[in-house]
């Protein structure tokens, strides 16, 4: 298992994506021992049977890509993705509260998540690219309050994708005591590398073969 491969989450979340490509996606991941797959919530049960025998998670999304939907909502998409069996779940952040910075919402919103999976990794989505330095750090302390073990940096969706700087905001805002997921445009050996060398501990990428140097997923 190469150390590398244990830091990417192999993800695939097209909403077109189609049954044989999750098959893939699973044993690509296997194979390279990556961290986890991420896909979205349909694909869960199936990912958790591909992976029963693999020390690879199964990592989903949940109110993905907006992250607009009310506390109530998030809350129960996590509660069915944990009953669909996923180990980590990914939460899009109220992207317009943080805009109004209303800190108190924010870290509701993110708290509703984290106490319905209690016992499994929460990552909370920024969407950095559409927040200046003091939003960053301000969101990031709320992810912290709130409980959760991870800030990611973009959907891929919204916005500019990770970037150096947004994650070395991350890093200083979180000190080591939360994980850093650089997630959104990543799709170099040498984009990693940069990354890593930011303070981002997990990378979220499509191209997760090509990271390791393997070539395009099949």
């Amino acid at each position: 298992m190469s150390t590398r491969a244990s830091l990417i989450d192999d993800t695939l979340l097209d909403p077109a994506a189609r049954k044989q490509q999750i098959d893939r996606l699973c044993h690509e991941a296997d194979e390279l021992g990556m961290a986890s797959v991420c896909v979205n919530p349909v694909h869960v049960p199936h990912a958790v049977a591909l992976l029963s025998q693999s020390s690879t998670l199964v990592c989903t999304v949940i109110d993905f890509p907006f992250g607009a939907s009310s506390p109530h909502s998030k809350a129960a998409q996590t509660r069915i993705a944990i009953e669909d069996g996923a180990d980590e779940v990914d939460m899009v952040v109220n992207i317009g509260a943080v805009k109004d910075h209303d800190w108190e919402a924010v870290e509701a919103d993110i708290n509703g998540v984290v106490t319905s999976a209690p016992e499994h990794t929460v990552k909370v989505i920024l969407e950095t690219g559409l927040l200046d330095d003091e939003e960053i750090r301000a969101a990031c302390k709320c992810a912290e309050r709130a409980g959760a073990k991870y800030v990611k940096t973009s959907t891929g969706y919204l916005g500019e994708g990770a970037t150096v700087h947004a994650v070395s905001i991350m890093n200083d805002a979180v000190g080591g005591r939360l994980g850093i997921k650089a997630s959104g445009g990543i799709r170099t050996p040498q984009q990693m590398d940069a990354m890593i060398q930011a303070g981002a501990t997990r990378i979220g990428a499509s191209a997760g073969r090509k990271l390791l140097g393997r070539g395009d997923r099949a």
